[in-house]
């Protein structure tokens, strides 16, 4: 849902930085109330580093969510290209991600940064102690738009390794050479929102 209702919003609907940021915050808003009390809704690797890392999940099923992740996104992206190429659009153009107009080091960093804020964002609303599992939904869904609104003509604004991976692979081209930075820098962002929650916001138990 996420990946197929965003990228979509690129290169289908091409709409605006608010159609695509909206798109993708509230494909995220709808997945969570409609699968978060079956699976936690992640629907991204770097959550579920983060709550592997605060033990709110098993490394068992961390490995299968991931697993589902990568290939649920690589589904989608197979379906976006099966309708581009219906409208006879260019099939390289799939809603990947990548840095055209800014270094690597800076697109390193604005994947951190925007991935370490979502997930402070997502373990706190989250968590047992303070959080408010009743809104969290929204707030997730919000909260992606936000910073996807930031990040867009930086980096793509990916914030989750599968939602990368997806198109890349059916891309190829850039967006393939670098899927290493839009793997590793969300990753980064999530251990370090992760240790920052547990020791300095008393997120977990």
């Amino acid at each position: 849902m996420l990946v197929f209702i965003g990228t979509s919003s690129v290169v289908i609907a091409k709409g605006n930085v608010l159609t695509i940021a909206l798109a993708f915050g509230l494909a995220i808003t709808v997945s969570a109330y409609a699968f978060g009390g079956i699976s936690g809704g992640h629907f991204n690797p770097a959550v579920t580093t983060a709550m592997l890392i605060n033990r709110r999940i098993s490394a068992t099923d961390a490995i299968a969510y991931i697993i589902s992740q990568v290939l649920g996104a690589t589904v989608a992206s197979l379906f976006v290209k099966i309708f581009v190429g219906a409208l006879s659009l260019p099939t390289n153009q799939l809603g990947q991600t990548d840095f055209p107009k800014i270094s690597t080091g800076i697109a390193f960093l604005v994947e951190v940064l925007a991935t370490f804020l979502f997930l402070m964002v997502i373990i706190n609303v989250t968590s047992k102690d303070h959080g408010d599992a009743a809104r969290a939904g929204v707030v997730i869904g919000l909260t992606l738009s936000l910073l996807i609104i930031f990040a867009l003509n930086l980096t793509g604004a990916s914030l989750n390794p599968a939602r990368s991976f997806g198109p890349a692979i059916f891309a190829g081209g850039s967006a393939l050479k670098h899927i290493w930075l839009y793997i590793l820098a969300p990753e980064v962002g999530a251990i370090l929102a992760a240790l920052c929650s547990k020791y300095l916001l008393g997120s977990e138990d």
